[in-house]
């Protein structure tokens, strides 16, 4: 049998281990708080450039999917109603009274990958630059050859894809034909629902949005109806706050006609 003081002592060496592995823990925690960036930027992007375009451009990636789904889906939107200070563009319109509404974008999904695309170009053809010159004060050869920026909005990511080839040469040669980014965003869904809204806009002149809630129930959808007959519609995702928000016009009411018909919600 051991005796009590064998026990303590195996007790003692235990806690002390685990003291050492805590402090341990404690001290990589705080090297890589304050050095990892440096790490990455120094190092990183040598073995993958994709490091080096995603820390470049995903802000002002971010920024303009945000600001193109508050918008309706156009960085400057054309026909448009203002709403809170904000340009809201009209996806389904009719300037008639007692008329269903036309769709004015009815390839949306694709419209709003066109305007993320034109909206970033000169940003990403600027990254390329930096990139360039980062890898030359390396020491290394570079060949960078521009090429087309693809935006494609999937479920629950926006993909964007630069089709440019960048060859690097120091002691080996490495070459990309593509570099590509992910940002983590729900647009895609937040645009098909957007799309069957607007469907039902078109063919009856308004929409019940509690059916998209029960379905879907991380998704908010505020109804907007303003006093001229416009209707802003504004789906949330309750987890990731993405939102996208536009403006529709079908079946309106003449000013003071049939008020007892007109739900009128000034917002």
């Amino acid at each position: 049998m051991k005796k009590r003081g064998e026990d303590a002592n195996n007790r003692k060496g235990q806690i002390t281990i685990f003291i050492i592995l805590a402090i341990v823990v404690v001290v990589l925690g705080i090297v890589l708080y304050f050095f990892y960036p440096k790490i990455i930027s120094n190092f990183g992007f040598e073995s993958n450039p994709s490091l080096y375009m995603e820390s470049c451009i995903k802000e002002d990636l971010t920024n303009t999917v945000e600001k193109i789904s508050s918008q309706g889906g156009s960085l400057e939107p054309e026909h448009y109603i203002m709403y809170q200070g904000n340009k809201i563009e009209y996806l389904c319109y009719t300037e008639e009274y007692y008329t269903t509404c036309i769709m004015q974008q009815p390839m949306l999904k694709q419209h709003i990958e066109k305007e993320v695309q034109e909206a970033i170009k000169s940003k990403v053809s600027e990254c390329f630059d930096l990139l360039k010159e980062d890898y030359e004060k390396k020491g290394y050869s570079v060949n960078l050859k521009k090429g087309e920026i693809s935006i494609e909005l999937l479920p629950q990511r926006i993909i964007a894809l630069f089709n440019s080839t960048l060859t690097i040469k120091k002691e080996e040669s490495q070459k990309y034909d593509s570099i590509k980014i992910v940002l983590n965003n729900n647009l895609y869904e937040l645009v098909s629902i957007a799309n069957s809204i607007l469907n039902w806009e078109a063919r009856y002149g308004d929409s019940e949005t509690t059916t998209y809630m029960d379905y879907y129930h991380d998704l908010k959808v505020e109804k907007k109806k303003q006093s001229e007959g416009s209707t802003i519609y504004i789906l949330t995702d309750r987890t990731s706050e993405n939102k996208f928000q536009f403006a529709s016009r079908s079946v309106a009411w003449p000013p003071g006609y049939g008020i007892d018909k007109v739900y009128i919600e000034n917002a």
